[in-house]
């Protein structure tokens, strides 16, 4: 038996289907994974997400510490609620996490960190910390809520706490009360929506209130497939300790100015920016019949070989789609060995989709 949320007995008493999700029992669909993606794109849907980790940080010199231990520019966050997406490295480089850091007041801070990564995350971050006298706090006492899709906001609208301006947030921005009630304009689906973060046993009322207003609940089959359709990475499969940003289509979230902001990994990926011949990572469309799948291999032009990180069918394009670790170079198709058949595959740019319409051309 796994880790439980606080809405496991929700789940169970809407016939969800669990497994096993780094450690956690988690809803994989509630009958019919399609529908639910198609819920999100079309409508509102909404995910637990309880099992991802909140983490609070406090200390005066919090802001220092941030700043060497991720990869993009914390001197961004001057706004109070401003958010930002980063990766947390390793000194060569490599991707221990990707996560979400909320500047809340200049001597704290929020990070919403992976759920399969909780205890090596927790392990690096303490250890780091520690020369900054920095202390942190595992929030496991709350419970978190993703409300996804182009009606989430008049659906959710009536159910905020009057004290909360949710309604007027910019995306990236999160709002909060003395209540550890905290509300996000973020999300993994790209889509309109919110992150819900509140005091655990609140969390089965506000799945009932969101039933109650239409949000059809949406498990982490859907979640996969919508998050691939907006060209989200996921950790483990598109990322991992191995690879770095720059081989993750992530170069975009590294701040290598100011230039004299000593990070975590940044001297291992200038050497791989300067030497230009790192692996990189891309969009696929599949132009024949077929699926595409994780560890499907792909040949490039030149009999240069990659693979595929992440793939499924797209149920709103209505064919294959995936990312794909390739060699250094530029490539306008590949071919991917499916069940010993070459079959073709457009290169393109992620995002697929982006709040219910196709950003590529089919």
């Amino acid at each position: 038996m796994g880790k439980r949320t606080a809405l496991y007995n929700k789940h169970l008493a809407k016939n969800a289907k669990i497994v096993d999700f780094g450690g956690w029992d988690m809803p994989l669909h509630y009958g019919s994974q399609i529908n639910e993606h198609h819920q999100v794109r079309r409508d509102a849907g909404m995910f637990d997400v309880s099992h991802m980790t909140v983490i609070d940080l406090t200390g005066q010199k919090v802001r220092e510490f941030l700043g060497y231990l991720l990869a993009n520019d914390i001197g961004r966050l001057k706004n109070t609620g401003k958010a930002l997406y980063s990766c947390m490295l390793n000194q060569q480089g490599g991707v221990i996490d990707d996560l979400i850091v909320y500047y809340q007041e200049e001597c704290q801070f929020r990070l919403i960190v992976n759920a399969a990564t909780r205890d090596k995350d927790m392990a690096w971050i303490t250890q780091q910390a520690q020369v900054f006298g920095v202390k942190i706090r595992e929030r496991d006492d709350l419970a978190m809520l993703a409300v996804q899709g182009p009606q989430a906001r008049e659906k959710i609208k009536p159910l905020f706490p009057d004290d909360l301006q949710a309604m007027e947030l910019a995306p990236f921005y999160a709002t909060w009360n003395q209540e550890d009630f905290f509300v996000a304009r973020t999300g993994y689906t790209g889509e309109e929506g919110f992150e819900i973060i509140l005091p655990a046993q609140q969390a089965p009322d506000w799945w009932d209130a969101l039933l109650a207003a239409g949000v059809a609940p949406v498990g982490l089959g859907a979640r996969d497939t919508l998050r691939l359709e907006a060209g989200m990475n996921l950790y483990g499969q598109d990322m991992d300790e191995n690879t770095s940003p720059l081989e993750s289509a992530l170069t975009w979230t590294v701040a290598f100015k100011p230039e004299d902001r000593d990070f975590i990994g940044r001297s291992a990926l200038q050497a791989q920016r300067e030497k230009g011949e790192h692996q990189i990572l891309v969009g696929l469309v599949l132009r024949d019949k077929g699926i595409l799948r994780g560890h499907q291999t792909v040949t490039v032009e030149g009999g240069g070989v990659g693979y595929i990180t992440s793939g499924s069918f797209s149920p709103t394009l209505g064919v294959s789609i995936a990312f794909a670790r390739l060699p250094a170079g530029k490539y306008e198709q590949v071919t991917v060995t499916i069940r010993n058949k070459q079959l073709v595959a457009q290169v393109v740019k992620p995002p697929f989709v982006r709040q219910g319409k196709a950003c590529i051309e089919l």
